[in-house]
């Protein structure tokens, strides 16, 4: 009877630890995104970032560092990302799509104002692959939107341009930060004609998730980086806009800072917090972060290499964060229901 007992009880534990693994693992659908990747350096991810199969890559911006307005050159610094192996066997196997930031735009904390910006946008389209009867060759700005629809619901993503009317930035001479907010009013990160975009976009989605992508963080505001926060009348804008639109479970993804970390604000008016889940850099990371302040941080900020995925529970309206380094290291989970 003894032995018998054991072997139930063991047969239990194998039951439950199984049920259990099950449920951790879930996942309907899973986003992997990550930013600042030099393609003149070795990027150790690629195999970690195919070992979480995810359903679609998204480039946050800082896709090569380019800095450039020859696109002869831009566009070899693209095709030198293009031959990487692991890069390669991504796109084998995952679609992929994205967004640009600074240095792919090619101007370092460049906006509207850089001269070569619609020539550079097409050798970016040339890059994701857009083919060329594609709208999107025609208009003003790489922002684009992407729908996707399972047997258990449905996902959007809404990929924003922050740069190509992206007006000019306040540089702070009071202290050492690079940057300090606008006057209040001033300026623009979307500009009037994807704005307009941005909100149809959201006003008239059914989906039961609708993904954000920023290259630049939206809630951190304190650092004196790029930052949403140097247009805090764009911060409260997209936060009403959330509100009118009754959108379902609003995540946003940022990259641009070379750290990794979670930032959450209950906004007035929404049900559900909204995350700013920040992934940077790929390949070089802030290993000297010496600290800086986030009123909405939560966990704590990764200075190692790595990148994000999102596993979509759809029966449990919940979402995983996970911050991911070499060898499949977890280094920062945030689990949030909606």
């Amino acid at each position: 009877m003894k032995s018998a007992h054991q072997f139930l009880s063991i047969l239990f534990l194998v039951v439950s630890f199984s049920i259990y693994a099950q449920e951790e693992n879930q996942s309907d659908f899973t986003i992997a995104f990550g930013s600042c990747n030099k393609h003149t350096v070795a990027n150790l991810l690629w195999d970690d970032i195919l070992n979480t199969k995810p359903d679609v890559w998204i480039w946050g911006g800082d896709i090569v560092y380019a800095d450039t307005d020859d696109m002869t050159k831009l566009k070899e610094i693209y095709d030198t990302q293009n031959a990487v192996k692991g890069y390669q066997e991504l796109k084998a196997t995952v679609p992929v799509i994205g967004t640009w930031d600074d240095h792919d735009y090619g101007l370092n904390d460049g906006g509207v104002a850089f001269k070569a910006k619609k020539e550079s946008q097409q050798v970016f389209l040339d890059f994701m692959g857009v083919p060329k009867d594609s709208p999107r060759r025609e208009q003003e700005g790489v922002y684009a939107v992407h729908d996707y629809t399972l047997e258990e619901g449905t996902i959007k993503v809404l990929v924003l341009d922050t740069r190509y009317f992206r007006t000019e930035l306040t540089k702070d001479t009071a202290t050492r930060k690079r940057f300090q907010p606008n006057a209040y009013g001033e300026g623009t990160i979307l500009g009037e004609t994807q704005w307009k975009w941005l909100e149809d976009q959201l006003k008239n989605s059914t989906a039961d998730f609708n993904v954000i992508v920023s290259s630049i963080q939206v809630f951190s505001n304190e650092h004196g980086y790029e930052t949403w926060g140097n247009f805090p009348h764009e911060v409260d804008k997209l936060e009403r806009l959330l509100v009118d639109s009754n959108a379902k479970g609003v995540i946003l993804l940022s990259g641009d800072r070379h750290i990794s970390e979670f930032s959450k604000k209950e906004v007035n008016g929404l049900s559900y917090p909204v995350i700013d889940f920040t992934s940077s850099g790929l390949t070089h990371s802030s290993t000297n972060f010496s600290g800086e302040p986030n009123p909405y941080r939560v966990g704590e900020v990764v200075t190692s290499k790595s990148f994000g995925t999102l596993a979509f529970d759809f029966k449990n309206k919940q979402v995983v964060f996970k911050i991911i380094g070499n060898d499949s290291a977890v280094l920062g989970e945030l689990k949030q229901g909606y």
